[in-house]
Protein backbone atom coordinates (compact mmCIF):
# COMPACT_ATOMS: atom_id res chain seq x y z
CA UNK A 1 0.00 0.00 0.00
CA UNK A 2 1.54 3.70 -0.38
CA UNK A 3 2.36 5.42 2.28
CA UNK A 4 -0.13 8.42 1.56
CA UNK A 5 -2.97 6.04 1.90
CA UNK A 6 -2.05 4.29 5.25
CA UNK A 7 -3.54 6.59 7.95
CA UNK A 8 -6.82 7.16 6.31
CA UNK A 9 -7.21 3.44 5.43
CA UNK A 10 -6.74 2.70 9.20
CA UNK A 11 -9.76 4.94 9.84
CA UNK A 12 -12.07 3.02 7.42
CA UNK A 13 -15.04 0.76 8.45
CA UNK A 14 -13.38 -2.35 9.09
CA UNK A 15 -15.34 -4.17 6.76
CA UNK A 16 -14.11 -1.59 3.90
CA UNK A 17 -10.69 -2.36 4.99
CA UNK A 18 -10.81 -5.88 4.54
CA UNK A 19 -12.55 -5.35 1.12
CA UNK A 20 -10.29 -3.04 -0.18
CA UNK A 21 -6.59 -4.15 1.25
CA UNK A 22 -6.32 -6.45 -1.83
CA UNK A 23 -7.10 -3.58 -4.21
CA UNK A 24 -4.59 -0.90 -2.39
CA UNK A 25 -1.71 -3.60 -1.52
CA UNK A 26 -1.26 -3.70 -5.50
CA UNK A 27 1.79 -2.57 -6.66
CA UNK A 28 -0.31 -1.57 -10.10
CA UNK A 29 -3.00 0.08 -7.99
CA UNK A 30 -3.01 3.60 -9.48
CA UNK A 31 -5.96 5.75 -7.54
CA UNK A 32 -8.75 4.29 -9.59
CA UNK A 33 -11.02 1.39 -9.93
CA UNK A 34 -12.71 -1.16 -11.95
CA UNK A 35 -15.93 -1.70 -12.87
CA UNK A 36 -15.02 -5.36 -11.35
CA UNK A 37 -13.73 -3.81 -8.52
CA UNK A 38 -16.11 -1.29 -7.99
CA UNK A 39 -18.97 -4.25 -8.04
CA UNK A 40 -16.81 -6.41 -5.38
CA UNK A 41 -16.45 -3.81 -3.31
CA UNK A 42 -20.46 -2.72 -3.06
CA UNK A 43 -21.19 -6.93 -2.57
CA UNK A 44 -18.27 -7.15 0.38
CA UNK A 45 -19.61 -3.74 2.06
CA UNK A 46 -23.26 -3.80 1.73
CA UNK A 47 -22.82 -0.34 0.55
CA UNK A 48 -24.92 1.57 -2.33
CA UNK A 49 -22.86 3.44 -5.22
CA UNK A 50 -23.29 6.59 -3.89
CA UNK A 51 -22.29 5.23 -0.17
CA UNK A 52 -19.41 3.55 -1.27
CA UNK A 53 -18.50 6.92 -3.21
CA UNK A 54 -18.51 8.74 0.08
CA UNK A 55 -16.44 6.34 2.12
CA UNK A 56 -13.65 6.19 -0.38
CA UNK A 57 -13.47 10.06 -0.30
CA UNK A 58 -10.66 9.96 2.65
CA UNK A 59 -8.37 7.93 0.74
CA UNK A 60 -8.88 10.17 -2.23
CA UNK A 61 -8.23 12.87 -0.06
CA UNK A 62 -5.04 11.63 1.28
CA UNK A 63 -3.65 12.29 -2.39
CA UNK A 64 -3.76 15.79 -2.05
CA UNK A 65 -0.62 17.94 -2.86
CA UNK A 66 -1.11 20.81 -0.06
CA UNK A 67 2.18 22.78 1.02
CA UNK A 68 0.09 26.10 1.03
CA UNK A 69 -3.37 25.47 2.63
CA UNK A 70 -2.76 22.29 4.07
CA UNK A 71 -6.52 21.88 3.43
CA UNK A 72 -7.38 18.32 1.52
CA UNK A 73 -10.09 17.90 -0.96
CA UNK A 74 -10.71 14.65 -2.04
CA UNK A 75 -13.19 13.67 -5.23
CA UNK A 76 -13.83 10.70 -7.17
CA UNK A 77 -15.60 11.01 -10.30
CA UNK A 78 -17.89 8.13 -11.44
CA UNK A 79 -17.98 6.92 -15.15
CA UNK A 80 -20.33 5.71 -17.03
CA UNK A 81 -17.94 2.72 -17.94
CA UNK A 82 -18.22 1.71 -14.67
CA UNK A 83 -14.50 2.81 -13.64
CA UNK A 84 -14.28 5.46 -10.75
CA UNK A 85 -11.03 7.78 -10.80
CA UNK A 86 -9.89 9.07 -7.44
CA UNK A 87 -8.88 13.28 -7.71
CA UNK A 88 -7.23 15.72 -5.02
CA UNK A 89 -6.30 19.44 -5.28
CA UNK A 90 -2.78 20.18 -5.64
CA UNK A 91 -0.67 23.30 -5.05
CA UNK A 92 3.02 24.01 -5.66
CA UNK A 93 5.62 25.71 -3.55
CA UNK A 94 7.30 28.98 -4.93
CA UNK A 95 4.28 29.19 -7.95
CA UNK A 96 0.96 31.41 -8.32
CA UNK A 97 -1.87 30.17 -6.73
CA UNK A 98 -3.68 30.22 -10.27
CA UNK A 99 -1.57 27.27 -11.22
CA UNK A 100 -3.03 25.43 -8.42
CA UNK A 101 -5.65 22.18 -9.04
CA UNK A 102 -8.71 21.75 -7.47
CA UNK A 103 -9.99 18.50 -6.60
CA UNK A 104 -12.80 18.03 -8.97
CA UNK A 105 -10.47 19.11 -11.56
CA UNK A 106 -8.82 16.25 -10.87
CA UNK A 107 -10.72 13.46 -10.51
CA UNK A 108 -12.44 14.94 -13.82
CA UNK A 109 -8.90 15.39 -15.45
CA UNK A 110 -7.81 11.98 -13.88
CA UNK A 111 -11.45 10.38 -15.87
CA UNK A 112 -10.70 12.16 -19.26
CA UNK A 113 -6.62 11.11 -19.29
CA UNK A 114 -7.54 7.72 -18.77
CA UNK A 115 -10.11 7.69 -21.85
CA UNK A 116 -13.65 8.02 -19.87
CA UNK A 117 -15.93 9.02 -22.38
CA UNK A 118 -18.83 10.66 -20.16
CA UNK A 119 -19.30 11.12 -15.85
CA UNK A 120 -22.19 10.48 -14.49
CA UNK A 121 -21.66 11.51 -11.04
CA UNK A 122 -18.74 13.24 -8.96
CA UNK A 123 -18.35 12.81 -4.85
CA UNK A 124 -16.22 15.25 -3.45
CA UNK A 125 -16.19 15.68 0.49
CA UNK A 126 -16.39 19.54 0.61
CA UNK A 127 -18.85 21.61 -1.54
CA UNK A 128 -17.37 22.56 -4.89
CA UNK A 129 -16.81 26.39 -5.26
CA UNK A 130 -17.49 28.73 -8.18
CA UNK A 131 -14.47 27.53 -9.93
CA UNK A 132 -15.09 23.60 -9.86
CA UNK A 133 -18.94 24.18 -10.53
CA UNK A 134 -17.91 26.20 -14.01
CA UNK A 135 -14.94 23.52 -14.30
CA UNK A 136 -17.86 20.84 -14.35
CA UNK A 137 -20.27 22.96 -16.71
CA UNK A 138 -17.94 22.01 -20.17
CA UNK A 139 -18.67 18.39 -19.35
CA UNK A 140 -20.43 16.67 -21.96
CA UNK A 141 -22.59 15.14 -19.03
CA UNK A 142 -24.16 19.09 -19.13
CA UNK A 143 -25.69 20.12 -15.92
CA UNK A 144 -27.41 16.73 -15.21
CA UNK A 145 -23.98 15.64 -13.87
CA UNK A 146 -24.90 14.05 -10.08
CA UNK A 147 -23.17 15.86 -7.18
CA UNK A 148 -22.84 14.01 -4.06
CA UNK A 149 -21.46 15.41 -0.47
CA UNK A 150 -21.25 13.81 2.75
CA UNK A 151 -24.68 14.46 4.51
CA UNK A 152 -26.49 15.98 1.81
CA UNK A 153 -29.09 14.32 -0.54
CA UNK A 154 -27.41 13.54 -3.97
CA UNK A 155 -28.30 16.89 -6.57
CA UNK A 156 -27.74 17.48 -10.05
CA UNK A 157 -24.73 19.81 -10.98
CA UNK A 158 -28.39 22.16 -12.22
CA UNK A 159 -28.84 22.52 -8.35
CA UNK A 160 -25.53 23.87 -7.81
CA UNK A 161 -25.03 25.98 -11.01
CA UNK A 162 -28.42 27.62 -11.99
CA UNK A 163 -28.80 29.76 -14.92
CA UNK A 164 -25.55 28.44 -16.25
CA UNK A 165 -23.25 29.86 -18.64
CA UNK A 166 -21.69 27.05 -20.53
CA UNK A 167 -20.27 25.69 -24.28
CA UNK A 168 -23.93 25.41 -25.39
CA UNK A 169 -24.14 29.06 -25.06
CA UNK A 170 -21.49 29.75 -27.63
CA UNK A 171 -22.62 27.07 -30.04
CA UNK A 172 -20.25 24.81 -28.83
CA UNK A 173 -20.59 21.08 -30.17
CA UNK A 174 -17.53 19.16 -29.46
CA UNK A 175 -17.83 18.93 -25.26
CA UNK A 176 -15.08 18.05 -22.72
CA UNK A 177 -14.82 14.00 -22.34
CA UNK A 178 -16.07 13.44 -26.11
CA UNK A 179 -13.51 11.71 -28.56
CA UNK A 180 -11.52 14.21 -30.92
CA UNK A 181 -8.34 13.82 -33.09
CA UNK A 182 -7.14 17.37 -34.17
CA UNK A 183 -4.97 15.60 -36.72
CA UNK A 184 -1.00 16.90 -36.13
CA UNK A 185 1.22 14.71 -37.01
CA UNK A 186 3.79 12.43 -35.12
CA UNK A 187 7.45 13.30 -35.19
CA UNK A 188 10.51 14.12 -33.01
CA UNK A 189 12.20 12.15 -30.48
CA UNK A 190 9.65 9.55 -28.26
CA UNK A 191 8.52 12.59 -25.44
CA UNK A 192 7.72 14.98 -28.40
CA UNK A 193 5.32 12.36 -30.30
CA UNK A 194 4.27 11.61 -26.44
CA UNK A 195 3.06 15.34 -26.41
CA UNK A 196 1.80 15.99 -30.01
CA UNK A 197 -0.52 12.95 -28.81
CA UNK A 198 -1.76 14.90 -26.05
CA UNK A 199 -2.65 17.37 -27.97
CA UNK A 200 -4.22 15.85 -30.46
CA UNK A 201 -6.93 15.15 -27.74
CA UNK A 202 -6.88 18.74 -26.28
CA UNK A 203 -9.97 20.43 -25.49
CA UNK A 204 -9.59 23.94 -27.12
CA UNK A 205 -12.50 25.05 -28.70
CA UNK A 206 -12.56 28.91 -28.13
CA UNK A 207 -8.92 29.66 -28.81
CA UNK A 208 -8.39 26.76 -31.31
CA UNK A 209 -4.97 26.98 -29.32
CA UNK A 210 -4.58 22.97 -29.03
CA UNK A 211 -1.62 21.36 -26.96
CA UNK A 212 -0.57 18.72 -24.95
CA UNK A 213 2.81 18.09 -22.67
CA UNK A 214 4.69 14.87 -21.66
CA UNK A 215 6.81 14.69 -18.90
CA UNK A 216 9.45 11.80 -18.38
CA UNK A 217 10.60 11.11 -14.55
CA UNK A 218 14.00 10.01 -13.58
CA UNK A 219 12.31 6.21 -13.86
CA UNK A 220 12.14 6.73 -16.85
CA UNK A 221 8.01 6.76 -17.28
CA UNK A 222 6.31 9.46 -19.97
CA UNK A 223 3.20 11.00 -18.46
CA UNK A 224 0.97 13.18 -20.37
CA UNK A 225 -1.08 16.22 -20.28
CA UNK A 226 -3.49 17.91 -22.52
CA UNK A 227 -5.39 21.31 -22.39
CA UNK A 228 -9.03 21.32 -21.28
CA UNK A 229 -10.32 25.04 -22.28
CA UNK A 230 -13.71 26.47 -20.35
CA UNK A 231 -16.07 28.76 -21.66
CA UNK A 232 -15.62 30.93 -18.83
CA UNK A 233 -11.96 30.86 -20.09
CA UNK A 234 -10.44 31.57 -16.29
CA UNK A 235 -11.18 27.67 -14.92
CA UNK A 236 -9.41 26.39 -18.08
CA UNK A 237 -6.76 23.55 -17.10
CA UNK A 238 -3.26 23.59 -18.58
CA UNK A 239 -1.87 21.11 -19.63
CA UNK A 240 0.59 20.65 -17.65
CA UNK A 241 -1.35 20.75 -14.71
CA UNK A 242 -3.13 17.42 -16.49
CA UNK A 243 0.55 16.11 -16.58
CA UNK A 244 0.93 16.70 -12.82
CA UNK A 245 -2.76 15.34 -11.91
CA UNK A 246 -1.91 11.92 -13.48
CA UNK A 247 1.66 11.70 -11.82
CA UNK A 248 0.34 12.54 -8.26
CA UNK A 249 -2.82 9.76 -9.01
CA UNK A 250 0.38 7.06 -10.07
CA UNK A 251 1.85 8.09 -6.70
CA UNK A 252 4.90 9.87 -8.03
CA UNK A 253 6.38 12.74 -6.52
CA UNK A 254 6.40 15.90 -9.20
CA UNK A 255 9.61 16.69 -8.19
CA UNK A 256 11.09 13.49 -10.17
CA UNK A 257 10.06 15.04 -13.60
CA UNK A 258 13.23 15.00 -15.26
CA UNK A 259 12.34 16.54 -18.76
CA UNK A 260 9.13 17.74 -20.86
CA UNK A 261 8.28 18.53 -24.03
CA UNK A 262 5.44 20.88 -24.97
CA UNK A 263 3.70 20.92 -27.82
CA UNK A 264 1.44 23.76 -29.89
CA UNK A 265 0.15 25.18 -32.08
CA UNK A 266 2.87 27.96 -33.86
CA UNK A 267 1.70 31.86 -33.66
CA UNK A 268 -1.55 30.44 -31.35
CA UNK A 269 -3.76 32.68 -29.91
CA UNK A 270 -2.91 31.59 -26.39
CA UNK A 271 0.87 30.32 -25.29
CA UNK A 272 1.57 27.82 -22.50
CA UNK A 273 5.06 27.69 -22.50
CA UNK A 274 6.41 30.41 -20.42
CA UNK A 275 3.73 29.16 -17.61
CA UNK A 276 4.73 25.68 -18.01
CA UNK A 277 8.30 26.46 -17.61
CA UNK A 278 8.10 28.38 -14.45
CA UNK A 279 5.88 26.08 -12.69
CA UNK A 280 8.21 23.31 -14.17
CA UNK A 281 11.14 25.04 -12.76
CA UNK A 282 9.67 25.72 -9.71
CA UNK A 283 9.20 21.83 -9.52
CA UNK A 284 13.44 21.61 -10.25
CA UNK A 285 12.77 20.69 -13.92
CA UNK A 286 15.07 22.70 -16.36
CA UNK A 287 14.26 20.30 -19.55
CA UNK A 288 11.73 21.86 -21.25
CA UNK A 289 11.62 21.35 -25.12
CA UNK A 290 9.33 23.51 -26.71
CA UNK A 291 7.46 21.20 -30.24
CA UNK A 292 5.59 22.98 -32.94
CA UNK A 293 2.08 20.96 -33.94
CA UNK A 294 2.07 20.51 -37.79
CA UNK A 295 -0.45 18.76 -39.68
CA UNK A 296 -0.28 16.85 -42.79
Amino acid sequence: MHPRFTSAFDALPAALQSALRPILDDAQFQAMLTPEQVASLMQQTQLDADALALALLPLAAACAVVPVSRFNVGAVARGVSGHWYFGANMEFTGVALQQTVHGEQSAIAHAWLRGERRLEAVTVNYTPCGHCRQFMNELNSGTDLRISLPGRNVSTLGDYLPDAFGPRDLNITTLLLDKVDHGYLAEGDALAQAAIAAANESHAPYSGSHSGIALRTSGGAIVTGRYAENAAYNPSLPPLQAALILLNMQGEACENIEAAALAEVENATLNQFAATQATLAALGCTQLARVTLRKA
